[in-house]
Order: structure tokens, then C-alpha cells, then sequence
């Protein structure tokens, strides 16, 4: 699982880096392109904080806290007796996407968010990106794994 985790991690990290770097080419100048109505859209943002843009301007914090996160998830994954491969790839999603977002706060001094979530009039969810979507995603997986106690493998039966 060990070479699918770091096909995963890089997927991620290129994924997010091609799509910021169209991001800031195509819509940096203000402009939005519609993609389903007015539900999904891009638009270029610029994030010096983290979700939800809490936390503005602590550009150090967050390269810290980011590289400390990955030594934690790398810990995990080498460390944690009978992990799951399912429960590796959170850790590979967690960790592509966390990269994803690293070098942009170690570029650029903050992240470029492109895809805007629109619910009518009731709610704007705040603009994210890739990296955004996968350490979500892979987050999700791992809260599930554990709440299901499959985060690692019982023995001789792993059915996630």
C-alpha cells in the first residue's frame, strides 16, 4: 500500500497545483465562470487564514502546524500496527492535500481558493480548493474508519 499511498499524495499535490495555477491564470481578474448555474462557480480567492479564513495572517502557525501534522500522520502510518489500507489512504489524502496548501502558504504567503458553493440565497459556503477536497474527504474516511473501529485490521479479516 505503500506505493499507492504516494501515488495518492502525489495525485493530490499535482492535482491542486494545476488547478491553482489555472486558477490564478484564468480568474485572478475578477472574473467567475458559472459551472452549474448559480450552485457552482469559480472564483478566484486568496486565503491567508484556514477554513472558513479563521485565523487570518498567521502564515507561520500554520507552516508549523502543517509540517507537525504530517510528521503525526507519518507516525501513524508507519507506526500503527495492522492499519487498514483504507485507513492509509485517509492518511495519503490528509497529507497530499495538507502538501497541497503548504506550498502555497510557503510560495505565496497565503492559499488560492477557486470553487464557490452557492445554496440559492440561504448560504455561500467559503471558497475552497483540491487540497481543500481531499483532506475533507480523507478526514471523513478516517472518522468513519473509527467510529466503525475498522481504522485498523482485525486479524486475517480486513473489509475496508
Amino acid at each position: 500500500m505503500n506505493i499507492a499511498a504516494i501515488g495518492v499524495i502525489i495525485f493530490s499535490v499535482l492535482l491542486d497545483r494545476l488547478t491553482k495555477l489555472w486558477a490564478a491564470d484564468v480568474l485572478k481578474n475578477g472574473g467567475s465562470i458559472k459551472i452549474i448555474g448559480n450552485f457552482l462557480r469559480f472564483t478566484y480567492a486568496e486565503n491567508k487564514g484556514a477554513a472558513f479564513s479563521i485565523l487570518q495572517n498567521q502564515r507561520t502557525f500554520f507552516l508549523v502546524m502543517t509540517i507537525l501534522m504530517l510528521i503525526f500522520l507519518g507516525y501513524i502510518y508507519f507506526r500503527t500496527k495492522n492499519i487498514s489500507n483504507l485507513s492509509k489512504l485517509s492518511i495519503a489524502m490528509i497529507s497530499g492535500g495538507a502538501l497541497g496548501n503548504f506550498i502555497d502558504r510557503l510560495r505565496l504567503g497565503y492559499v488560492i481558493d477557486f470553487i464557490d458553493v452557492r445554496f440559492g440565497n440561504l448560504y455561500n459556503f467559503p471558497v475552497f480548493n483540491v487540497a481543500d477536497s481531499f483532506i475533507v474527504c480523507g478526514t471523513l474516511i478516517m472518522v468513519v474508519l473509527i467510529l466503525f473501529n475498522r481504522f485498523e485490521k482485525s486479524e486475517g479479516n480486513e473489509r475496508f
